[in-house]
C-alpha cells in the first residue's frame, strides 16, 4: 500500500467535496465458483483501495463527514480459519498503516447505518456491481433492492470520479510497473506463436506472466486471429500463417494499477502487403491520436483526429471513396472502426466505469453521441493533466456487418463494397497504448513495446 498520509489526503478531499452527511463505502467479500470454500481469487473494490488501501474481503468503511470520523468494519480470523488459512495480521494493525485507529466488528456496521438512517443523517453511497452487497444494503439501509443504484449519491460519484480520474506521480510509478509485464506479455507472445499452435497455449504463458506479482490481468485476456471480434474471448483456434493475431490484455500492479495494451502481429511472423498496408494505416491512426492529446483538447476531438486517418488510408487503398470529413462526420468510417479510440485507466482497466461513463467520460458541457461507432466513445471530455487514457484505434473486416450495410445502401458514397468482398476473411487490426496527459502535452507510459512492421517483424523472429 502507499503511505498512511496518500490515504488520509485522499479522504480529506472526499470530505471537502462531499461536505456534509456519511459516506458508506463497502469493501468486496469473496466470491464463490460453485460451493462456499472453493472461490475465485479475491479483488478488492477499487474505490474502497483508493481510500483505504486494505487489501482483504469482507471489510467496508464509513466516513462521517458531518463528526469528521473514520472507521473500518471487519473481523479478524477466528482460531479455525486460521488452522485453515494461516495466520493474519489483526485489523486494529493493518488500519493505523492507512491513517484509521477507529475499527469495529463488521456486525457493529449495520447498527451504525440503521442509527444515521433514524436520525436523518444523509447517506451516500456508490452504484453496486455485485449482487450479494446490492440484497445486503437492503438489510443495512432498508433500501429495496431495486433501488439501490438508482438512489446512489450522485454527490459521491462527482467527488470520487473527481479525484480518481487524475493520477499522481506515485500512481503513474505503479500503471509502470504494470506495463512492464505488458511488456513481457506481449513479447513473449510474438517470440511463442507460430504455425500449428493452438491460441490458448500462448493466452496460457501470456496468463501466466501477468501473475508474477501474485496479482492477475486486469481484464479477461483478448488473443485471436478472429481479430474480427471486438472481444473474442475464445482461444480454440489452431493458428495459420496468413492469420494476424490480436493480443489485447493487461496485468495489474501490486497496488491494483491497470495497464492495457494491444498488438497485433502476424501468425508467420512476416506481413503480407495486404496486412500491411491495413496496419500501417491503424499505426499511423495510433500516433495521430496519441499527437492529438493535450490539456484543453477534448477526447472526442482526438478520436476523430485518428478516424480521418483510417479513412484516408482506407481511400487510399480504395476501400473507401469520396471527401474523408464529410465520411468521417458521416460515421462511414464505424463500418472498419465501430469503437471509441479509448478510456480513462487506473485501478480499473476502464477506470470509474462502475460509476458511469456519463460521469468518468463525459459531462455537463460534453454529451455522448448517439451515432453508430461514436456512440461507444466511453471518454468524450475535455482532457486535463494526470488523465490517463488509452489509444487504441482499430480496423476490422466484420462479414455480417458488412452484408447488413450492403443490403441497406447504408453510405455507398463512400464506400467500395465490391472491393470489400476480397477482405472479408481478413480478420482486424488493433493497436493500442496507454498514455498520460502533462501540464503541455503527453507521455506514452512504460517501455515501448514493438509496433512498427519492422520491429513487429524481429520480434517476431
Amino acid at each position: 500500500m502507499f503511505s498512511a498520509s496518500t490515504y488520509i489526503e485522499r479522504r480529506k478531499k472526499l470530505k471537502e467535496i462531499v461536505k456534509t452527511g456519511l459516506i458508506f463505502l463497502p469493501g468486496n467479500g469473496d466470491s464463490p465458483i460453485n460451493y462456499k470454500d472453493n472461490m475465485y481469487q479475491f479483488r478488492q473494490d477499487s474505490t474502497f483501495l483508493y481510500y483505504f488501501g486494505l487489501d482483504k474481503e469482507n471489510l467496508a468503511a464509513i466516513i462521517d463527514v458531518d463528526k469528521d470520523q473514520e472507521f473500518i468494519f471487519g473481523d479478524d480470523r477466528a482460531i479455525e480459519d486460521i488452522v485453515w488459512m494461516g495466520f493474519e495480521e489483526p485489523l486494529t494493525e493493518s488500519a493505523k498503516k492507512v491513517g484509521i485507529e477507529n475499527v469495529s466488528p463488521f456486525a457493529n456496521l449495520g447498527t451504525v447505518l440503521k442509527s444515521a438512517n433514524e436520525k436523518a443523517q444523509k447517506i451516500h453511497w456508490l452504484p453496486q456491481y455485485r449482487a450479494d452487497l446490492v440484497i445486503k444494503f437492503e438489510d443495512w439501509l432498508g433500501v429495496h433492492h431495486t433501488k439501490v443504484n438508482k438512489d446512489a449519491s450522485i454527490e459521491l460519484i462527482k467527488a470520487v470520479v473527481s479525484q480518481r480520474e487524475t493520477k499522481t506521480g506515485e500512481e503513474l510509478k505503479e500503471i509502470e510497473l504494470a506495463l512492464d509485464l505488458s511488456y513481457e506479455m506481449n513479447t513473449t507472445a510474438m517470440k511463442l506463436s507460430r504455425e500449428g499452435l493452438y491460441e490458448r497455449e500462448v493466452w496460457g504463458v501470456v496468463a501466466g506472466i501477468a501473475m508474477k506479482w501474485g496479482g492477475f490481468s486486469s481484464f479477461p485476456i483478448i488473443f485471436s486471429q478472429d481479430g474480427q471480434t471486438l472481444h473474442n474471448h475464445h482461444h480454440h483456434n489452431m493458428m495459420k500463417n496468413g492469420r494476424l493475431l490480436i493480443l489485447d490484455s493487461g496485468a495489474e500492479s501490486p497496488l491494483h494499477y491497470a495497464s492495457d495494451i494491444t498488438r497485433t502481429f502476424p501468425v508467420s511472423g512476416k506481413f503480407t502487403d495486404k496486412q500491411k498496408d491495413i496496419y500501417e494505416t491503424v499505426l499511423a491512426a495510433e500516433l495521430k491520436g496519441i499527437e492529438s492529446i493535450k490539456p484543453g483538447k477534448t477526447y472526442k476531438e482526438c478520436h476523430l483526429d485518428a478516424c480521418k486517418v483510417i479513412a484516408e488510408g482506407l481511400k487510399n487503398i480504395g476501400l473507401m471513396k469520396g471527401n474523408v470529413d464529410d465520411a468521417v462526420a458521416a460515421g462511414a468510417h464505424a463500418l472498419f472502426m465501430p469503437h471509441g479510440l479509448g478510456h480513462h485507466m487506473g485501478l480499473d482497466v476502464h477506470d470509474c466505469e462502475g460509476l458511469g461513463e456519463k460521469y468518468i467520460g463525459y459531462d455537463e458541457n460534453h454529451k455522448r453521441s448517439e451515432q453508430f461507432g461514436l456512440a461507444y466513445l466511453r471518454m468524450g471530455k475535455e482532457l486535463k493533466p494526470g488523465h490517463v487514457i488509452t489509444v487504441e484505434p482499430g480496423c476490422y473486416f466484420i462479414p455480417q456487418l458488412i452484408d447488413n450495410w450492403k443490403a441497406e445502401n447504408k453510405h455507398t458514397e463512400f464506400i467500395n463494397y465490391d472491393k470489400l468482398e476480397s477482405y472479408r476473411d481478413f480478420g482486424g487490426v488493433r493497436i493500442e497504448d496507454d498514455v498520460v496527459v502533462t501540464e503541455s502535452s503527453h507521455r506514452v507510459l512504460g517501455k515501448p513495446i514493438p509496433k512498427t512492421v519492422k520491429d513487429v517483424e524481429a520480434a517476431c523472429a
